[in-house]
């Protein structure tokens, strides 16, 4: 089974793939992780995605495709957080699946208006040591600026920033409305209010998984 998450920068994308990926035993393949993880390493496509990352732009399709079909393997449940992006990358994934006989089964779109989603991203900090996440609102480290679980610094990072966060949330209508639209046509699309509690988005994500798991049964 195959399950994307789709929704703007801020949205929770990454805290319910997370939680869901262990409900299901799915495997959890989140192209920011991978990008951090190529930039990190200082490889030769991480540096070329750091240039953009950088500058608040989305990382140019070829390189998302190319690092995404590295992590994926034959045989295995995905759930596909922040890929795929636009039209393009759609095609794209459907070309890497068809080798495998894999169709996707659902897409959840994680619907949160602009304002909110602009004022969780500039409100995020994480830890530079251990990537713990943390909001000055509703989470803040209990000593500031390090982290409860491992004492690393506590930071906010530059794409999250007011200025690239607000390119981010841009790019990302520009791009992601009309991959909305696509996946709408095909009917695989399911919409759950972000703006919601976090258990409650996950009980409404689970919902929809567990229709889609029945009708495959």
């Amino acid at each position: 089974m195959i399950v994307i998450l789709l929704g703007a920068p801020g949205s929770g994308k990454g805290t319910q793939s997370k939680i869901l990926a262990a409900k299901y035993g799915f495997t959890h393949l989140a192209t920011g992780d991978i990008f951090r993880a190529e930039m990190a390493a200082k490889t030769p496509i991480g540096l070329k995605a750091s240039e953009y990352v950088k500058s608040g732009k989305l990382v140019p399709d070829n390189i998302v495709v190319e690092m995404v079909a590295g992590r994926m393997e034959p045989g295995v449940n995905y759930l596909l957080d922040g890929f795929p992006r636009n039209l393009n990358q759609a095609e794209e994934l459907t070309r890497i699946l068809a080798p495998q006989r894999k169709t996707i089964d659902k897409v959840v779109l994680l619907d949160l208006p602009r304002a909110e989603a602009l004022k969780r991203l500039t409100s995020r900090r994480i830890c530079a040591k251990c990537a713990e996440v943390y909001n000055i609102y509703t989470k803040p480290p209990k000593t500031d600026a390090q982290c409860d679980v491992c004492g690393g610094d506590v930071v906010q990072r530059e794409d999250d920033s007011e200025a690239t966060a607000g390119k981010r949330l841009m790019v990302y209508e520009d791009l992601t409305n009309p991959l909305v639209a696509y996946y709408k046509a095909e009917q695989i699309l399911e919409q759950v209010d972000a703006s919601q509690a976090p258990d409650q988005v996950t009980q409404a994500v689970a919902a929809i998984i567990d229709a889609a798991l029945a009708v495959k049964k």
